[in-house]
């Protein structure tokens, strides 16, 4: 899998990836936005368990977010099963040097049809923190829509907090209400 797009490409995670990909990894503020199972502080074991695992997907569903070469983030599917088998959520990072590029977008903005084009999909979902109001913006760009708010639904870095559903169903892009 390889998608070509203006400023970045999506590909599969190799493991000439890891030394950029722990470098952008081990981040507070990365960190800070992702669920616990993204460790903190992310070292070179955490990025070879990482890439060897990414290999090991049927079907391929973690990707590396690539900038000249360079692993800068991630951006993947997690499809769901039983009654929910039609929805996935979608996830995505950047290391901090590449925030405010217009990275996130352009990946996600990408990613999304190769996602209803390779899984039989009809709605794609994200969370988001109440603290990443940038991230918000970047699935609004891509055309997700404001569900609503979880409260209290999180335990992050020592705070319980909030958290925003998005979501875009195929075939439907509208705007809905902004946290």
């Amino acid at each position: 899998m390889r998608l070509v797009l203006e400023q970045c490409e999506i590909r599969r995670w190799e493991r000439r990836d890891i030394p950029a990909l722990v470098r952008h990894a081990n981040n507070y503020n990365v960190w800070r936005n992702l669920r616990d199972r993204f460790p903190f502080p992310y070292t070179a074991v955490h990025g070879e368990a990482w890439v060897r695992a990414a290999a090991q997907e049927r079907p391929q569903t973690s990707l590396a977010i690539v900038v000249g070469g360079q692993a800068v983030g991630g951006i993947g599917l997690l499809p769901q099963d039983d009654v929910a088998r039609h929805s996935a959520e979608v996830g995505y990072w950047l290391g901090e040097e590449f925030w405010g590029r217009g990275l996130a977008t352009e990946a996600l903005q990408g990613f999304v049809p190769w996602c209803f084009d390779h899984f039989d999909l009809c709605r794609l979902y994200a969370y988001v923190f109440e603290w990443n109001p940038a991230s918000c913006r970047v699935l609004e760009k891509a055309g997700f829509t404001l569900e609503g708010r979880l409260r209290k639904s999180v335990a992050k870095d020592g705070h319980l907090i909030d958290q925003f559903l998005y979501s875009l169903v195929r075939g439907r892009s509208e705007s809905g209400p902004r946290p």
